[in-house]
């Protein structure tokens, strides 16, 4: 019998031995499974075994860790028996970490199934326009790590690394383009391959944001980004829930039930497309309802909801609606529970409207700033930052005006003359009266604005006026002033 027959035989029989036992339902290679409030998950997981000889044994599991050891408690254990030959078992209260390999095998086989690179840790679904997808320079963007996962759009884990959002290869067809017949078609082949090859912006907010937070807290990450440029809240309604991959919201939430049904937080930023006359004046009542009904939804009422103010966009119309989303997304602030809204109006641009590749780490250094102030108070005194400059009153006297903040960090700053401040009369109209702008010697949270001549009946102080200021106040945090607007008022003593 000859060697090449003999090794035949053993690969055979290698493949038969293969076959003993298969997960059909569980986990998958690098998928994040969010932690319980006891810094734990259950992975539960099933499938199907061969042989009459197989009913009746007991299904085996174990999980080891970075170091291929067992992680304590999770040796090689009975977790089923294999019935009718069907099987389905839990692994409960896995620890925070990673990453995980999970073996499991049939009593007495030598076959072992493994599912390597699993993490336990938070999970964060990143949606919302363009700018949440993805459109900075593909330039010195944020490197991957082993402990930041993502749920691709074509439904598969791995370790994230720029551009999150692929969405002309997601599975969901609400993402896919128009081809030559102006008929949704997902990019495949060579074609995806010539795309992702030529690609040139798509940097996010999503990836800093995620090695920002495991830096500070030590907990893996697994992203969902969901995504879409362009997109305004009547495209995010959740009327639209039926529609499931024919719709952004039926999409989202698909995929969040995909990856186990509860996650950490939201990552929100959109509004640049309801900036419009038509629009802008429904944006709030949209806002809050689309908060209300992911919390509905997902059956918790208090996820925690993040999101962006929109910044600037080099463009002469829609001022007015522009600026009314703006003041909206500020207004939601108050009137949503768990939900913290980050300002981007003094961030740099890659084009006309896509914050940078730099600044958006930026950004996502100020997210996670309030993450970790309501969700990690007691790591590193992060529960003792302030949320951030919001204004307070704006108040005249004696050719003066003096425009208060709370959530203050430290001390009101701007990189060369403060900006971005303007007084405009009752009908709107700028009026041009401020000849010098700086921080209160004596008070590090207010602003005191030098004006000429008398102010107009009913006037209104604005920060961040129209699509294109230049804004750059901020505190000692790096948390920016976000775009407003108030009546100056008589001065408070």
């Amino acid at each position: 019998m000859g060697t090449r027959y003999l090794l035949a035989i053993a690969v055979l029989a290698g493949l038969a031995s293969a076959q003993d036992l298969k997960i059909i339902s569980g986990p998958v290679d690098n998928q994040v499974f969010q932690r319980n409030g006891d810094q734990t998950a259950d992975i539960p997981f099933s499938g199907t075994a061969v042989g009459k000889k197989a009913n009746g044994k007991d299904v085996e599991a174990r999980i080891t860790g970075p170091d291929a050891s067992p992680i304590p408690g999770f040796d090689w254990t009975a977790i089923g028996k294999i019935q009718k030959l069907k099987w389905g078992g839990e692994l409960k209260r896995v620890p925070v970490g990673g990453p995980y390999r999970l073996e499991v095998r049939m009593q007495g086989s030598d076959s072992i199934v493994t599912i390597s690179n699993l993490l336990v840790g938070d999970l964060w679904v990143l949606a919302g326009q363009s700018n949440m997808e993805g459109h900075g320079d593909l330039i010195d963007v944020q490197p991957p790590t082993p402990l930041v996962h993502t749920f691709d759009m074509s439904d598969r884990w791995m370790i994230a690394e720029e551009p999150l959002h692929t969405v002309v290869s997601a599975v969901d067809p609400i993402h896919w383009g128009l081809n030559d017949q102006k008929e949704p078609e997902r990019l495949t082949g060579e074609r995806l391959d010539n795309y992702l090859a030529n690609r040139k912006k798509g940097a996010g907010l999503g990836l800093p944001f995620a090695e920002e937070m495991l830096a500070r807290t030590g907990i893996p990450i697994g992203l969902v980004p969901c995504a879409h440029g362009g997109t305004s809240m009547d495209q995010w309604s959740p009327s639209l829930k039926d529609q499931a991959g024919e719709s952004l919201y039926g999409s989202m939430f698909r995929r969040t039930q995909a990856v186990g049904g509860r996650v950490r937080g939201i990552l929100w930023y959109q509004g640049e497309s309801d900036g419009t006359a038509k629009a802008a004046p429904e944006f709030l009542d949209k806002f809050e309802n689309f908060v209300k009904a992911v919390r509905t939804d997902l059956n918790q009422p208090e996820l925690p909801f993040y999101y962006v103010q929109i910044g600037r966009h080099i463009d002469k119309n829609n001022w007015t609606s522009w600026n009314e989303v703006q003041l909206a997304q500020l207004k939601a602030e108050n009137q949503i529970p768990h939900a913290s809204m980050v300002a981007a109006v003094d961030l740099q641009l890659d084009d006309g409207i896509h914050i940078s590749t730099p600044d958006l780490k930026r950004l996502a250094k100020r997210v996670a700033d309030l993450v970790c102030h309501d969700l990690f108070p007691r790591v590193k005194d992060y529960g003792a930052l302030k949320t951030g400059p919001r204004p307070v009153a704006a108040t005249y006297q004696n050719g003066v005006v003096k425009v208060t903040f709370s959530g203050v960090n430290g001390r009101l700053q701007s990189d060369g003359p403060i900006s971005g401040f303007s007084i405009h009369n009752a009908n709107g109209e700028w009026e041009p009266m401020i000849y010098k702008s700086r921080v209160d010697p004596a008070e590090a949270s207010s602003v005191l604005l030098y004006v000429q001549g008398k102010l107009p009946e009913n006037a209104i102080l604005w920060y961040g006026y129209g699509k294109t200021p230049y804004c750059n106040v901020r505190d000692a945090q790096d948390l920016a002033v976000p775009v407003f607007a108030l009546p100056i008022g008589p001065f408070l003593h």
